[in-house]
Parts: structure tokens; sequence; C-alpha cells
């Protein structure tokens, strides 16, 4: 008698990459925020923490670049009907 197959609970989920990524992007936007804030209370100099400022602004780009990515593809999947019947309505 063979037995069922049974998927993996993580390696077989379609979310579980999604969320990840998202989990990694959350964590980028923390240190980005954490770092604006410490700089611009003065806690050190962004020229004494050179390899911190570098990578920062690496994360930076990097999230910049996504979130210019995330928005054309929200605005090519947008329903031009659904467009049209907002600005119709006038909202």
């Amino acid at each position: 008698m063979a037995a069922a197959h049974m998927p993996h609970p993580i390696r077989d989920h379609p979310d579980a990459g999604r969320a990840a990524i998202d989990a990694f992007w959350v964590l980028a936007i923390g240190v980005i925020a954490a770092y604006a804030f410490f700089a611009a209370l003065g806690a050190f100099s962004p020229g004494d923490v050179l390899g911190v400022t570098i990578g920062v602004a690496v994360l930076l780009a990097l999230w910049v670049v996504r979130a210019l990515r995330a928005r054309r593809a929200a605005a090519a999947s947008r329903d031009p009907r659904l467009v049209h019947a907002r600005e119709r309505r006038g909202f």
C-alpha cells in the first residue's frame, strides 16, 4: 500500500517566499528609520560611521527601486473601466 504524499508545509507553501521577502523589507525600513532617527538626534556623525552610512544608503536605494517598480506594476494592472468610473463620480 502506497503512502499518501503530503506536501511540505513550508517548502510547498506559495506565500512563504512572499512573507520572507516582506519581512526583509520591513526590517530594512526599520534599519533605515533607526539610522535616520539617531543621525538626526546627533548620536553619531554619518562621516564617523562610513560603513554603516554606505550600507544604509544601499538599502535605501534598493527600497526606492522596489517602490518605483511596485508603483509602476500597480498602475499597469489598474482596470481602466474602474478608473473612468471613479473619475466620472468625482473622487
